[in-house]
């Protein structure tokens, strides 16, 4: 995918409003979520398929904070 015009970008609520570490998702395209680094916008994104970012937030809920 390379036009992520589209994308709207929102900050996750897991993220502290500290300047810490903070991503931000787009998930309103078909097919694909988007994440990326808050502080460094243009230094990539990673795009994943619906179901396995689905997952990936389920794990994360049940294993809670890692720090």
């Amino acid at each position: 995918m390379d036009d992520l015009s589209g994308a709207r970008w929102r900050k996750s609520t897991r993220s502290s409003s500290n300047g810490g570490n903070c991503v931000e998702v787009a998930d309103n395209l078909a097919g694909v979520v988007l994440v990326r680094d808050t502080k460094d916008r243009d230094g990539g994104t990673l795009s994943f398929k619906p179901a396995a970012w689905a997952g990936f937030v389920g794990l994360t809920k049940k294993i809670g904070p890692v720090g």
